[in-house]
């Protein structure tokens, strides 16, 4: 889990750009914060991914609980950054309007932290179940979690939309489900 240096991110890029057609005036104050601290980690990130990312040995066996603030605002490659900083950027502007700035900042605390804690619980569920040692090396970034998290908050508190899902329109509130599934089948790593 090593990130390539020495080439042009196109997908950061195209994240700044993303920005700068949205305004920094019209995106909400933690939203921001959010983009600007995983934009400033990806470009200078703490430690290499292999020693930032989260698994049930890392941080259950061998106690290193820093990698459930870390793991979460580092990512892969730009294009993973930029995917989930766009999904941030919507879903920021949507819900911190409506759930104001410090009440939003706390669900992104906690979102981030408890992500880390079900992706090491049900890693250790599967190594359990399937018998398969290898659930326990696992080992994930990224903020894609918390934007599940927020995705389903946002669909509670706007409901009754209808989502387009691989060009299926399926109600919101399943979308997000579908979503999930359709993202491990496609792209299962």
């Amino acid at each position: 889990m090593q990130r390539r240096q020495g080439r042009v991110n196109a997908g950061l890029l195209l994240l700044l750009y993303q920005i700068s057609q949205v305004g920094l005036q019209n995106i909400p104050s933690v939203t921001l914060g959010v983009l600007a601290l995983n934009i400033f980690l990806f470009l200078n990130p703490v430690r290499p991914l292999s020693e930032v990312c989260i698994s049930v040995n890392e941080g259950f066996y061998r106690k290193n609980w820093q990698r459930l603030l870390l793991s979460p605002v580092h990512h892969a490659d730009d294009w993973h950054l930029y995917y989930n900083m766009i999904s941030m950027l919507w879903k920021g502007i949507m819900l911190e309007k409506k759930l104001k700035s410090i009440w939003f900042a706390y669900i992104i605390a906690v979102f981030s932290v408890l992500i880390g804690v079900v992706y090491m619980v049900l890693e250790f569920m599967l190594m359990k179940i399937l018998d398969d040692p290898s659930y326990e090396m696992n080992c994930a970034v990224g903020f894609s979690g918390v934007l599940f998290a927020l995705k389903v908050l946002n669909n509670h508190y706007n409901p009754g939309r209808v989502s387009s899902v691989l060009g299926l329109q399926i109600p919101s509130k399943y979308a997000c489900w579908v979503e999930l599934v359709a993202i491990h089948l496609i792209s299962p790593g």
